[in-house]
């Protein structure tokens, strides 16, 4: 008996999107004679449907999709299909397992996820413990609730992704039931070595119980910010039979364990690579955020330094990975420019001429600008085949500030105006970028990163300006490190330059020597106070006291840069709510529309800092 999961990459109601990609991996276990199939978690609807959940329709039209269009093509083997179900007026995140071209029984997930980017109570409720009914759908009585499902030798269980990562988790249960195949559909956001845990889980949860588990996780950026992995797991008595490689750029992946052999095709267990991780999730974020979209490319300006740079990177990685797995013709397809491949087919540099098609960027100097910064900007983009342009904005920058002088009656200066006078050139690079991007109808990337975001440390309206903040998720620290990994693993060696350089905004006179630590202070010690204060969320103190022990650097600047941390941290908000569509990539992040909420007016951790200064 073959057994399996699968992985699907969907997109929030699209409803024949969806269906089809259903359809083609159930056609697929079919032809290679699966007999029972899990698929992920609401992988009919989408898992970041939103507040379209509450609505009466969709959990229809979800039902309507299952029943109509779905098992009428599966008569031969047993699947599961995610969605929601409205029963004794409340909403229900479900699995219906269905066999013989029937529902046969609808499992509600019993522990919603609610913390970090999860807010499933919204939406739905828990179900009860133990709970058993009957619903009526579609004229059927159909069982509801805390089943276990007799299925050719197994007696079938459930946990519904946040079910099991609870201390008292349906597994428990269930051994005592005689269960012997538990199946996880997930829909288990992206982030850097999460899927070290995943396998700790499935394999320790296999021993454990004494059972066959089957995990099945969702794949790519299915509504905007969220990236799924896509990870599928077969585990027996502790034993790996099966793990796919991860973030597949496919509409969806088969994982297929034949029973009677003693093992599947098998990838290697999960080992962390965070630097191979970031580059094909952002890549594949991309690339989903693309086609989606139905945009044309993408624009950004280039500065030379080292987020734009990153920014640039994925997008060249995201063409060169799509086409590695997926092909030319097909990659063409998904990107709708299937009639591109007939004149790049015979292309030995198909990937740098999409580029060049798809890719444009700018280097927007002005009188602060230095030459090192032109120059590897130009050299980036040139390796990777983008267009590049470069012109000055003195001009506009200076029209600007002439107007304000004449009114107020006085020439602004470095002295009295520097915030003004800085801001004003990230400002006045913004209208100009966009009108490329209009004209270009592509997706103008802003590469603010965490580190800046925490700490405010960006123009609003100026480099924070545009549709995707891809990077806004990562610490500058793990960029600076990525960039010297990508130029060396990648081969990118344009990244020369910008390795060579000191992150600095450019936005001072030369003479001022400004750069990034300096108007802030050290990355890696504002990374590990925004660790502290974010992620762990200790007070000012908790996290000195942290430090005194665990930093290695000069103890005389840690209360000084808690004080500022947590200064602009509170000020600077109002920034935050307004980042441009971010991607998840790490164990935390800054943007409230996902991860972390915080006050846009607040006391500014008076109290706290006052206790920093006195505490020894």
């Amino acid at each position: 008996m073959k057994i399996a999961g699968a992985t699907l990459n969907q997109i929030p109601m699209d409803w024949d999107g969806n269906t089809h990609n259903i359809l083609e991996a159930l056609n697929d276990a079919q032809q290679q004679d699966v007999k029972l199939l899990c698929f992920p978690e609401l992988s009919i609807c989408g898992y970041g449907c939103e507040d379209v959940f509450l609505s009466e329709w969709m959990w229809r039209k979800a039902l309507k999709t299952l029943t109509e269009k779905i098992l009428p093509a599966a008569p031969n083997l047993a699947f599961t299909a995610g969605l929601p179900i409205k029963f004794e007026d409340k909403m229900y995140n479900c699995v219906a397992f269905c066999s013989g071209g029937q529902i046969q029984y609808i499992i509600p997930k019993q522990n919603l996820a609610q913390d970090g980017v999860h807010y499933e109570p919204r939406w739905f409720t828990a179900w009860e413990v133990g709970k058993q009914a009957n619903i009526s759908l579609n004229g059927k009585e159909i069982p509801i609730g805390d089943y276990v499902i007799e299925f050719e030798e197994y007696t079938i269980g459930f946990e519904i992704c946040e079910d099991a990562w609870r201390d008292d988790r349906p597994a428990n249960r269930l051994c005592e039931r005689g269960v012997n195949l538990i199946l996880n559909p997930s829909a288990s956001h992206f982030a850097i070595d999460k899927s070290l845990s995943r396998q700790d889980l499935v394999l320790s949860s296999s021993e454990k119980y004494n059972c066959t588990y089957i995990y099945a996780n969702l794949l790519g950026n299915e509504a905007g910010r969220m990236i799924y992995d896509g990870e599928l797991m077969i585990a027996k008595n502790g034993e790996l039979k099966f793990r796919n490689e991860l973030l597949s750029f496919r509409n969806y992946q088969l994982g297929i364990w034949d029973t009677q052999k003693d093992h599947a095709k098998i990838a290697s267990p999960f080992k962390s690579n965070p630097n191979q991780e970031f580059r094909k999730a952002v890549s594949l974020a991309l690339f989903d955020y693309l086609r989606k979209s139905y945009s044309n490319g993408f624009v950004l300006s280039l500065s030379g330094g080292a987020d734009s740079s990153t920014s640039a990177v994925l997008v060249a990685e995201m063409i060169r990975l799509g086409i590695e797995e997926l092909g030319l013709e097909l990659f063409l397809k998904k990107i709708h420019k299937a009639d591109w491949y007939e004149e790049l087919k015979i292309e030995e540099e198909a990937s740098k001429i999409i580029a060049n098609r798809i890719f444009t960027t700018a280097y927007q100097s002005t009188e602060n600008s230095g030459y090192t910064t032109f120059e590897s900007a130009k050299k980036l983009a040139n390796e990777i085949g983008a267009i590049f342009y470069h012109w000055n904005i003195d001009d506009e920058v200076n029209g600007y500030t002439q107007k304000i002088s004449d009114n107020i009656g006085r020439k602004l200066n470095w002295e009295q105006d520097d915030i003004a006078l800085q801001n004003i050139q990230a400002r006045a690079r913004s209208p100009i970028i966009w009108i490329l991007a209009n004209i270009k109808n592509a997706l103008l990337l802003t590469t603010s990163n965490r580190s800046e975001g925490s700490v405010g440390y960006t123009t609003m309206d100026g480099d924070t300006s545009g549709s995707i903040a891809p990077i806004a998720a990562i610490g500058k620290p793990f960029i600076i490190q990525w960039l010297k990994w990508a130029e060396k693993n990648l081969g990118y060696k344009s990244l020369s330059y910008v390795n060579s350089l000191q992150p600095t905004a450019e936005l001072r006179p030369e003479n001022k020597a400004q750069s990034d630590e300096t108007d802030l202070m050290p990355y890696p010690l504002l990374q590990k106070i925004e660790e502290l204060a974010i992620r762990e969320r200790f007070s000012p103190v908790e996290i000195y006291k942290e430090l005194k022990i665990s930093w290695d650097g000069n103890i005389n600047i840690l209360k000084p840069s808690i004080q500022k941390f947590f200064k602009l941290w509170s000020r600077n908000q109002w920034k935050r709510e307004r980042i441009a569509v971010s991607f998840h990539l790490d164990d935390y992040n800054v943007d409230p529309k996902t991860w972390c909420r915080f006050p846009i007016l607040s006391s500014s951790f008076k109290e706290e800092l006052e206790e920093l200064e006195k505490a020894e």
